[in-house]
């Protein structure tokens, strides 16, 4: 044994499990009487303290035990982002149950079988999910018990079904405020399920652990220097990620959730004015659509507003128009199975004194390991070894460290596979730039090989992204019999926009090799998850449908 070990025995003095819990419990012991939670503007705005919030999360731990809910046990929740749904993040895990925060627009097939896989012994239910919770209920399989909680929201009014459920506000009166902390025993515990947005068979579901969700939640404070008492706007679903663990960063920084029932651009810009909101985060899409809103909308906001944005990476012109309404985007990249954002494209001294088009470059790559996660990397999927950092040699990107899932619920055979060799596999292909910069080209299911040439989705989109109409813009394969596949663009015109299929294959003609114009180019509404994110797997299915041109 090292000396340095020698008689120093880990103890309850010396070690305990992470958490986030532990940080609800010290800004309600430091800060308790500083706002956690609005929803709504004027008069009629609900609000809460940080003392008040950890009370009826208390509340939630001690009304789920007396409902019988044990240790390691799946409470679902069908919320929009309303306090209740905040409180479940606490609530819930203080019960040692695990939370499953279901995707609202899902469709009741979908959400049985999610109740069913996850073996949910409660469910939180909003009035305006009721409906939706009715159709699903029968049709599940399990005939265990489901205790069904309904929420209210004078923001939304009557539930849109009747249900056999219990009033949450009467339920939480009958749990007990001064319920005792009580951490998990082990880090390891699952503190959450989330269930993969799956284009065939049925969907994964994710645990995350304890550790993972209170080192990616610090890890969210690091990569923005988000300092205390932040004001954080609530755009981006909670039941995505959890929120990419930001109500438990919230907690940590003491912060205010502002609550937001639906994303629409005036919404969301008078609550920014209204709340003095600091920080959010979003989709592309959801940026863009703020950057589009007209002029008397957006005027009137305080600068040095933060934005985080994932998925596709901001092009310049998004970058420009956020940067003239005092917002400035941070690019992330993760996966569910990482929690959410797990890179980030640290900015570095001297970025912003570049031109513009320099700067959509460099914040187009998805960039870094977060702090707190060990590793990120580009490798090659047969060796495992590490590709070279040339910005050329095309790897898959793997993370390896404390904020990767535990795995898949159910599915050991999809879990040794997505973590083996000791790395957790994304699918996703990258390079490596010589300062470590990793850059995504494609999903190894978007890569599109025509005429034996391998061409990225990705760049092309880019393109297309540059065009002064393009809002929102998605390539995928289309078959061809001549070249097996060629590009086939999808494109969401901005709002009083115009521009022909003519002026789209002449910008690409502008920027792309011959071979990667695309051969169809479709003007159309895309098809969106409730999170902003592009369902290329529709895209594709329309692809066979579209007739090619000729370029």
């Amino acid at each position: 044994m090292p000396i340095a070990d020698h008689d120093l025995p880990r103890c309850a003095a010396n070690h305990a499990p992470l958490t986030p819990l532990d940080f609800l419990r010290r800004t309600a012991e430091v800060h308790p009487q500083l706002p956690a939670i609005v929803h709504g503007t004027g008069a009629h705005a609900a609000n809460q303290t940080w003392g008040e919030t950890a009370q009826r999360c208390r509340r939630m731990a001690s009304a789920l035990r007396r409902a019988g809910v044990q240790r390691g046990d799946v409470v679902a929740t069908l919320l929009p982002n309303t306090p209740p749904m905040v409180e479940a993040h606490f609530g819930v895990p203080l019960a040692g149950a695990v939370l499953n925060a279901l995707n609202t627009r899902l469709e009741p097939a979908s959400i049985a079988y999610m109740l069913d896989h996850g073996e949910a012994r409660v469910i939180l239910v909003d009035p305006e999910f009721s409906a939706l919770l009715a159709q699903a209920l029968p049709l599940r399989t399990r005939r265990e018990p489901l205790l069904v909680v309904q929420t209210q929201d004078p923001w939304f009014g009557a539930p849109t079904a009747t249900l056999d459920a219990v009033d949450y506000e009467d339920w939480l009166r009958q749990g007990d405020p001064d319920f005792p902390w009580e951490g998990p025993p082990d880090e390891w515990d699952a503190i959450a399920l989330n269930y993969t947005s799956g284009t065939t068979g049925h969907p994964k579901g994710v645990v995350y652990h304890h550790r993972g969700a209170a080192l990616n939640a610090v890890s969210n404070i690091l990569e923005w220097d988000m300092p205390k008492h932040p004001v954080y706007l609530w755009t981006l679903p909670m039941f995505h990620c959890n929120g990419w663990c930001f109500p438990w960063t919230l907690a940590a920084r003491a912060g205010l959730n502002v609550c937001l029932r639906k994303v629409d651009a005036a919404t969301v810009l008078g609550l920014m004015r209204a709340w003095r909101v600091t920080h959010y985060c979003g989709a592309p899409i959801v940026h863009a659509m703020l950057a589009n809103a007209p002029d008397e909308l957006k005027a009137g906001l305080h600068p040095g507003i933060r934005g985080m944005v994932a998925a596709s990476a901001p092009p310049a012109a998004l970058l420009e128009a956020m940067a003239r309404m005092g917002i400035e985007l941070t690019h992330v990249y993760g996966l569910t199975e990482v929690y959410g954002p797990a890179t980030v494209c640290a900015l570095q001294p001297g970025w912003r004194d570049l031109p513009l088009q320099e700067q959509a470059r460099l914040h187009a790559r998805q960039g870094v390991r977060y702090h707190l996660q060990q590793d990120a990397r580009v490798l090659d999927p047969a060796t495992l070894q590490p590709v070279p950092w040339d910005g050329e040699t095309i790897g898959e990107v793997m993370f390896r460290g404390n904020i990767v899932m535990k795995g898949y619920l159910k599915n050991p055979e999809a879990t040794a596979q997505a973590l083996a060799g000791g790395w957790f596999h994304t699918g996703d292909l990258a390079v490596q730039h010589p300062d470590g910069y990793i850059k995504i080209k494609d999903r190894s299911k978007d890569i599109i090989i025509s005429g034996g040439e391998n061409i990225s989705s990705i760049e092309i989109e880019d393109v297309l992204y540059r065009h002064p109409a393009v809002q929102a813009a998605a390539v995928v394969a289309k078959p061809d019999p001549r070249w097996g596949e060629t590009p086939c663009a999808f494109i969401e015109l901005k709002p009083g926009a115009h521009a022909s299929v003519e002026d789209i294959i002449a910008h690409c003609r502008a920027h792309l090799a011959g071979f990667k114009i695309p051969r169809a180019v479709v003007f159309t509404e895309l098809p969106k998850t409730s999170t902003g994110k592009i369902q290329k797997f529709e895209l594709r299915r329309l692809a066979g449908s579209v007739q090619a041109i000729d370029v």
